[in-house]
């Protein structure tokens, strides 16, 4: 009886081990907990982590990803103390995060070209940054938008104390031009769709119109050095499910953007379909591959801010960013 019962338990035993040919065991791995930190409310800028979750791109390399608004911390600070793993920022952040000490890194570029703008009802008749003297500007909050639209203004002979500026953080940008303030910063892709749907007039201004300079990065991908030194596997696989989740929105963005309406019922779907098609060639525009920074970029931009005063020492850009966990680069 012995000699029957052992087979049987040995069968089972490497039955429950869930070895397949490759010899891989993931199916019975507990899959590891990442936090993932936005750097606004839900929109198309953030599609791609929300196609790779919903397609399973993180899944299947291991990873249970649960995105969370950034609070009060933002999600510079956040993910470099370690309680976010990987979030969404600016390179204007991450040059003023770096520069104050904050360990961050960047990723990958989002977006490879600058696409927010400071906006205004036509109406209002605000075409160049001369106009805006006079005028409310209502901001979000971040430590250096005083500053950029100052030497804005200055390369076209205005000053910035002639700028009345208001904190409206999360507040609608429509509520606040009809109500409260003149202009304020928005990405086109999001607001600036919006306001076509709505058939309600902007005027822009294009910062990258007055400084190739200001062509930066924005949105960017970020971690914090302590991860990617103790744990570059992870960080490798997070880059990847999230490029491949980019890669789904360029390709496949009508499908894409079900995946963010989904996840995000409260979002209006027409906005997020067009906003998505709008994003389409502009996720990844001329670069080699999505994802991709270039040092040029990062130089260009740092050099300016501290030529106009912006930053108090220069930025060590080859810290600041890197490539090599894109999957492109290989």
């Amino acid at each position: 009886m012995k000699k029957v019962l052992l087979p049987i338990i040995l069968a089972l035993f490497l039955s429950a081990c869930g070895s397949d040919d490759s010899g891989s065991s993931t199916e019975t791995e507990a899959l590891q907990e990442i936090t993932f930190v936005l750097d606004w409310t839900p929109n198309t800028n953030h599609t791609g982590i929300y196609a790779a979750q919903a397609e399973g791109f993180y899944e299947e390399r291991g990873l249970d990803v649960n995105i969370v608004l950034p609070g009060e911390a933002g999600a510079e600070q956040t993910v470099a103390t370690g309680n976010g793993d990987f979030g969404i920022s600016a390179q204007e952040n991450v040059t003023q995060a770096r520069l104050q000490g904050v360990d961050i890194v960047s990723l990958a570029a989002i977006i490879q070209d600058n696409t927010s703008v400071l906006a205004s009802p036509e109406e209002h008749g605000l075409e160049t940054p001369s106009d805006l003297e006079g005028q409310t500007y209502g901001g979000y909050g971040s430590p250096i938008e005083e500053e950029t639209i100052a030497s804005l203004m200055q390369a076209d002979d205005a000053d910035i104390s002639e700028v009345d500026i208001l904190n409206i953080g999360d507040t609608d940008f429509f509520t606040a031009v009809q109500r409260d303030v003149d202009f304020a910063w928005i990405y086109y892709g999001w607001t600036g769709v919006e306001a076509e749907l709505r058939d309600f007039p902007l005027n822009t201004i294009d910062f990258t119109e007055y400084s190739e300079a200001l062509n930066f990065y924005t949105p960017v991908l970020i971690t914090n050095q302590n991860l990617i030194d103790s744990d570059p596997e992870t960080v490798e696989a997070f880059t990847a499910a999230t490029a491949e989740g980019y890669q789904f929105a360029m390709e496949q963005p009508e499908s894409a953007a079900e995946h963010l309406i989904e996840a995000e019922p409260d979002l209006d779907p027409e906005l997020v379909r067009a906003s998505q098609e709008w994003l389409v060639d502009v996720y990844q525009s001329d670069a080699q591959y999505w994802g991709h920074q270039s040092q040029d970029v990062w130089q260009n931009y740092s050099d300016w801010m501290y030529e106009n005063e912006l930053i108090e020492s220069e930025l060590d850009v080859e810290a600041a960013f890197t490539n090599e966990f894109l999957p492109g680069a290989e």
